[in-house]
C-alpha cells in the first residue's frame, strides 16, 4: 500500500509540473491565444506518457486557460477586446457592489488582502511576473470571499482565470506598471478603512477601468 501511494504522488507531481510549464508558457504567449495544445504533442516534448498529458490539458481547461469543442484539439483562450470589455464589465458588477457592501459592514481589511498586497511588492522586488499576477489575483478575490456569499465566490471565480490571463498580458507588455498597480491598491485599501462605501467603490471601479482600457487599446492596436 504505502509503495503504490507513493506511486500515485509521483505521478500527480509531473502533471502539477507540466501543468505549471504549460500555464507559464500561455501567460506568456510562447503559447499564443488560439493555439492548438494536442496531448500527443505535449507528451512528445515534455517526453510524458499520453495520460499525463491528457490530465494535465484537462486540468486547464478546467481552468479556463485552455478550451475545447467536441471531437477537437485543446486550444489556447484567445479573447478579442470586445470580449474583455465583456469581462471587466462583469466583474466590476460584481467588485464594486462587493467593495461598496464592505464598507458598509465593516471597516477593517481583510487579512488575505493585505497579505496578496505584501506578496505583490515581493514578487516586483523579485521580478517574478506570474507570482506578481497570482497576489492580484488573490487581491481581488479577498474582498469578494470576505462577504462570505459562496454563490457570489462561485461567480467571481468563473471570471478569474480569463482575469488572470488578461493580467499576465498586461505586465508581459509593459501596459501598465507594476508599481501603479501596487499604488491602486493602496487606494482601494484607504479607501475601504473609511468605511465610505462611495470612495471604496469607485476606487476598485477606477482600478478595473485603468486596466480595461490598457489592455483592449492594446488587443485594437
Amino acid at each position: 500500500m504505502g509503495i503504490a501511494m507513493a506511486l500515485r504522488l509521483d505521478v500527480r507531481s509531473v502533471v502539477d509540473a507540466l501543468v505549471d510549464s504549460l500555464r507559464e508558457r500561455i501567460f506568456s504567449e510562447q503559447l499564443p491565444g488560439g493555439a492548438a495544445v494536442t496531448e500527443l504533442e505535449v507528451a512528445a516534448e515534455y517526453d510524458v506518457a499520453r495520460p499525463t498529458a491528457k490530465t494535465a490539458i484537462e486540468r486547464l481547461v478546467g481552468e479556463g486557460l485552455l478550451v475545447r469543442e467536441q471531437h477537437r484539439s485543446a486550444r489556447v483562450l484567445l479573447l478579442d477586446a470586445d470580449e474583455v470589455e465583456d469581462l471587466y464589465f462583469a466583474r466590476g458588477c460584481l467588485e464594486e457592489s462587493a467593495m461598496r457592501r464592505l464598507a458598509l459592514t465593516r471597516a477593517a481589511v481583510p487579512d488575505e488582502a493585505l497579505k496578496a498586497a505584501a506578496d505583490m511588492e515581493d514578487a516586483l522586488a523579485a521580478r517574478d511576473t506570474l507570482t506578481f499576477v497570482d497576489g492580484d489575483i488573490q487581491f481581488h478575490r479577498s474582498f469578494i470571499d470576505a462577504l462570505g456569499s459562496a454563490r457570489l465566490s462561485r461567480a467571481h471565480g468563473l471570471l478569474l482565470s480569463e482575469t488572470r490571463l488578461c493580467m499576465a498580458q498586461v505586465q508581459t507588455h509593459d501596459l501598465i506598471r507594476p508599481t501603479q498597480i501596487i499604488e491602486e491598491h493602496r487606494r482601494i485599501l484607504a479607501a475601504l478603512q473609511t468605511a465610505d462605501p462611495e470612495a471604496a467603490g469607485a476606487a476598485v471601479t477606477e482600478h478595473l477601468l485603468l486596466a480595461k482600457r490598457a489592455l483592449t487599446a492594446h488587443l485594437r492596436r
